[in-house]
């Protein structure tokens, strides 16, 4: 019969995400781990493998997290230009303990391993090209209700969306009084909405 797992994943996953989202991939110690999972390094071992392949559970953890949340807002709302345009001004609201308020995992994940860790670099991409076609899939449905023009090209209209979104939590990360990020935000929501015909 198996052992059981004297740890719980789910909770050792959200842990390690929020680290690795604090602090990135090469900054993070096996020390810093051990603490924040609660966990000895071979124990950490034994139930991930490796720093590496944590770092991937944990960013896969994130990736999912932000698509579904990304999902149900757009599902809930009459609009989808509209939702659209409320994704940008929520990071306006967004308060101070909120951990959003710092810059993407995805993208600090990006420029953190790009050009030393393919594997971790390469599953970023690839979840931000997944997040760009979300977007990508909002304006498509904008498009067919008639919300923005017909020759509107989405896939080029998402990708401006996601710089926007970029933008926004580098600001937020940077530590930008909420006036500038509010006024930000609504100068881009604005940019959307005027697309409507």
């Amino acid at each position: 019969m198996a052992r059981a797992a004297s740890y719980d994943r789910d909770a050792a996953l959200e842990a390690a995400m929020t680290l690795f989202w604090r602090k990135g991939y090469h900054a993070t110690s096996l020390k810093d781990l051990e603490a924040a999972l609660k966990m000895k390094p071979g124990s950490i071992y034994a139930a991930f493998d490796s720093k590496e392949n944590l770092y991937l559970l944990a960013l896969e953890r994130y990736f999912q997290r932000s698509r579904d949340a990304f999902r149900t807002a757009l599902a809930r709302a009459e609009s989808p230009l509209g939702a659209l345009a409320a994704h940008l001004r929520a990071y306006a609201d967004l308060p101070p303990e909120d951990a959003a308020r710092q810059a993407c995992m995805l993208t600090r994940t990006l420029v953190d391993t790009r050009a030393t860790d393919p594997a971790i670099a390469q599953a970023t991409q690839a979840y931000l090209d997944e997040m760009a076609a979300e977007f990508t899939r909002a304006f498509q449905a904008a498009r067919d209700r008639g919300e923005i023009a017909p020759d509107s090209d989405p896939a080029r209209l998402a990708r401006r969306f996601q710089a926007y979104v970029t933008a926004l939590r580098v600001e937020l990360h940077r530590g930008a009084p909420d006036r500038v990020i509010r006024d930000l935000a609504e100068d881009m929501a604005r940019e959307i909405e005027a697309l409507r015909v």
